[in-house]
Formats: structure tokens, C-alpha cells, sequence
């Protein structure tokens, strides 16, 4: 038996798609980095604009709230029929930097290759303003004006910096950011056209450590071999912080949870990272197991010198930025103190060792115990015709857990138009128009079902 309804919001989506895709194009032109030392800063005043804007343009109440680290999340509000459920809609609209050199092409403008839309910022997470957008475009159409239910569309402009501009205006002013069902749009799918709920997220804990052994640099030839070595004491606590088979192995911190959702096949998970044959993949438990409930090290950046240029010396001083996900049940800022002993503890020869704390988020885990749950699962399994599925993120989203101790009763999930072939954060980025569609008639077919519910 058809949905009237369900085919009547696939028919607007449809129609909508290509003004969608040619708004994607408009805004990963603006290089919306924040980062005044990477992009202008007017090219991120300009992708708020452009959010402000095209929320008042549907009808919602659109203004900017500054948030602490100088940049503008554009808050929209619309107050649905009586006694309606609220929805917060999420997203971001700043991007990680594209260095043009390493793109097939312009990564600030999108360019369509073989079905898939390439730029920076299409799948992460422009690609789902426009799903969320198309969601309320296609309601609206069905309604001739208003919505279903009550909305709050939050979409900041500083979470690739993990500044926590928007975490802390949460924590300040909870009551703007109330709601029975907050929706994160920053994710994405475990496939193509699966559709996905994430239920987990690790989060974070970033250290700076920087190692000192003498006043300057030594003739390697003269001293070394005796004097030493800031750059190899660095290496060898570096190395201390995983096992031969790559788990990790951090003092005081428990690296054997177990990832009880869908599973990341192996075979799959090889392809999607570019794993080169003959290299194993690193850790003793399943995928799922490391990418999702288990804490992961991960040496982001060492300061050393240059290959070329090098000199034969003896180096004096060296640091790594080390960042550690850590999974749902384990606290932060305990997990970046174990980081800290566990390298001050490795330190070999007596090296003098500082760290600096760069960087916390608490990991996450979703209620699926909810109404609203079950019926954004069906929302979904729906508008992409085949099952849901569960899955984990290894990645961080500090403002996620900030909503859930500002808002306990609220029923949180994230969802988003990425999958493993976007390459999130890398060269190529890129987003596959289906997911845009399919996410888009599941939360406008999630919205008018959670008010019929309602009722």
C-alpha cells in the first residue's frame, strides 16, 4: 500500500533537487574557513549571511548569535500549531582548509564527476544545510505555508576549529536551544544509500608535548652518539602509546570495549580508508570495536626538521600534537591526564618534558529507547527504501554532548549526507546528490509524523 503522503513529499523533493544542488555550488564557493590565517574572514561573514538568509526565506525567524570565539551561528525559529513538538535541525557551515594543489580540481568550486559533486564542504557539512533546507522547502510546499511542527535550525560557523564558541552560548542559554528532538546533521551514512542513525560518538582529548635536551644544535658527528636526542626521545614515547599490533596503550586507560551495532565489514573498511595491499590494519578487535568503543591515539603533527635541508645535527628540541578519541563511558579529561603520565613516563635519558592541554570533548551516546527515535528509524528506512541501520562515529562533536547535559529528556541522534567515499576532511571531498534527497525526504516525512503522533 502507497503513502500519499510520502509520495507526495518525494515528488517535491524531487523538484527541488536541482535548486538544491545549485545552492550547494553558491555556498562551497565561499571559502568558509574559520581561520583568519587560512581565508579571508569575509568569505565566512558571507556563508552566515547566506544561512541567515535562506532560513528567512522559508519563513523562520533568522538572526546571528555571536558566539564566544568571534564567529556568528545563525539561530532560526519557528513556532508551530499549538502544543506541537519542537525539532532542533543542526549544521556547520565553516569548512577544514583545501589546498588546491592536491584536488583533481577546484575544491571551492563544485564540479560533478562520475554522479558525485566534489568540493570542499559538500559533504562536510554544507551538503546537509541543503538537506535540511529541501526538508523544509518540501513541507512547505505540502502545507502552503507553515510547518508541521515547532522548529529551532541552528548552524554554527566554528566547529572545525573545535573553538566551543557554540557549546558555551548552550551551557549559557539553554532555553534557545530546547527541544524534544534535536537532529545533528554532521554524519553520515555506513554506505550509499543506507540509510544510518549514529548513535556514538567518541570524543576527544588533545595534547601538545614538546621535549628539550640541550641549549642548540650538535654536529652529529662530533656529539653524536652520547648527546641526546630530543627528536628520538620524542619518537620513542610516541611509540609507547600502541601495542605491535597497534592497539593502544595508554597507562590507566581501558582500550577493550565492544561495538554491540552494525558492523564495519573489513573488506569494506580496507577500500574506504585506501589500506595499500599487503599493509594489515592496525588492532586486535573488529573495526567497529576500534572505530567506535574503543579509545584511539593518533600523532596529528610532529615539529622536526625538513627531509630537505636537513642538516647533520643532533636536535635540541622537538613536539607532536597527539590527539586521543576516547568512547562513550570514559571521561576526557581523565583519558588526556593518562596521556599526559603515560608519556611523562616514557620519557627516556631524563629529557625535560611540558604539555599543553589543547583541546577536550565528551563523547556521546544516543537514547533509542524514544518514540521519536522509531519513528525518524522508519523516517529514514523509508525515504531510502531499505533498513536502518546503527553505527558509531569516531570523530568528535563537543556540541552534541553539550546539548544532552543542557537537555537529558530531549531524544538526540545525528545523522548527515557524508558516507566513506566523501573523504571528509581530504582532498576530494565530495557528496553523492541521493544522499542529499533521500536525507531530506526523511526528515520532512520524520517532521509531519512526529506531529501526526503528537496529536
Amino acid at each position: 500500500m502507497t503513502d500519499p503522503l510520502q509520495d507526495r513529499l518525494r515528488a517535491e523533493v524531487a523538484g527541488l533537487m536541482p535548486r538544491a544542488l545549485d545552492e550547494l555550488r553558491a555556498l562551497v564557493a565561499l571559502r568558509s574557513v574559520a581561520d583568519a590565517q587560512v581565508e579571508d574572514p569575509r568569505e565566512l561573514e558571507l556563508a552566515a549571511r547566506w544561512v541567515r538568509d535562506a532560513l528567512a526565506a522559508e519563513g523562520l525567524e533568522a538572526r546571528f548569535a555571536r558566539t564566544p570565539d568571534g564567529t556568528d551561528a545563525v539561530i532560526a525559529t519557528y513556532d508551530g500549531p499549538p502544543d506541537s513538538p519542537r525539532v532542533l535541525l543542526y549544521a556547520h557551515y565553516d569548512v577544514q582548509p583545501a589546498h588546491a594543489e592536491e584536488w583533481t580540481s577546484d575544491p571551492w568550486d563544485l564540479t560533478e564527476r562520475d554522479g558525485r559533486h566534489y568540493g570542499r564542504g559538500a559533504a562536510d557539512c554544507k551538503g546537509n544545510i541543503l538537506a535540511h533546507l529541501t526538508a523544509l522547502r518540501a513541507c512547505r510546499a505540502l502545507s502552503g505555508d507553515g510547518y508541521p511542527c515547532s522548529l529551532t535550525v541552528v548552524v554554527e560557523g566554528s566547529e572545525e576549529q573545535g573553538t566551543g564558541g557554540l557549546e558555551d552560548c548552550v551551557r549559557d542559554h539553554p532555553e534557545e536551544f530546547a527541544a524534544e528532538v534535536v537532529i545533528i546533521g554532521d554524519v553520515g551514512n555506513i554506505a550509499v544509500g543506507v540509510p544510518t542513525l549514529t548513535v556514538a560518538l567518541r570524543g576527544m582529548a588533545d595534547t601538545i608535548v614538546r621535549v628539550r635536551t640541550g641549549s642548540g644544535q650538535l654536529h652529529s658527528g662530533a656529539f653524536g652518539g652520547a648527546a641526546p636526542d630530543a627528536l628520538a626521545a620524542l619518537i620513542a614515547m610516541l611509540a609507547s602509546l600502541r601495542d605491535a599490533d597497534g592497539n593502544t596503550t595508554i597507562d590507566g586507560l581501558a582500550a577493550d570495549g565492544v561495538w554491540e551495532g552494525t558492523q564495519y565489514d573489513e573488506e569494506t573498511f580496507r577500500a574506504d580508508a585506501g589500506i595499500l595491499p599487503g599493509v594489515r590494519r592496525i588492532g586486535s578487535g573488529t573495526i567497529s570495536d576500534h572505530l567506535w568503543a574503543r579509545p584511539a591515539v593518533t600523532v596529528l603533527g610532529i615539529d622536526a626538521p625538513a627531509v630537505i635541508g636537513s642538516v647533520p645535527s643532533v636536535q635540541p628540541a622537538a613536539a607532536a600534537r597527539v590527539s586521543l578519541r576516547v568512547p562513550p563511558g570514559q571521561d576526557p579529561g581523565q583519558a588526556q591526564e593518562a596521556l599526559v603520565e603515560h608519556l611523562r613516563g616514557a620519557a627516556p635519558w631524563g629529557v625535560h618534558v611540558e604539555f599543553e592541554r589543547v583541546g577536550l570533548g565528551r563523547p556521546f551516546a544516543a537514547r533509542q529507547d524514544t518514540r521519536a527515535f522509531e519513528l525518524l528509524a522508519g523516517a529514514m528506512a523509508d525515504a531510502f527504501d531499505a533498513p536502518t541501520q546503527t553505527s558509531g562515529q569516531g570523530g568528535s562533536i563537543p556540541l552534541t554532548a553539550a546539548l544532552a547535559d543542557a537537555h537529558p529528556e530531549a531524544s538526540i541522534v545525528l545523522v548527515g549526507v557524508a558516507e566513506p567515499a566523501s573523504r571528509m576532511h581530504a582532498e576530494d571531498e565530495s557528496v553523492h546528490p541521493d544522499e542529499i534527497s533521500h536525507l531530506a525526504l526523511a526528515e520532512a516525512l520524520f517532521l509531519h509524523r512526529l506531529a501526526a503522533h503528537a496529536d
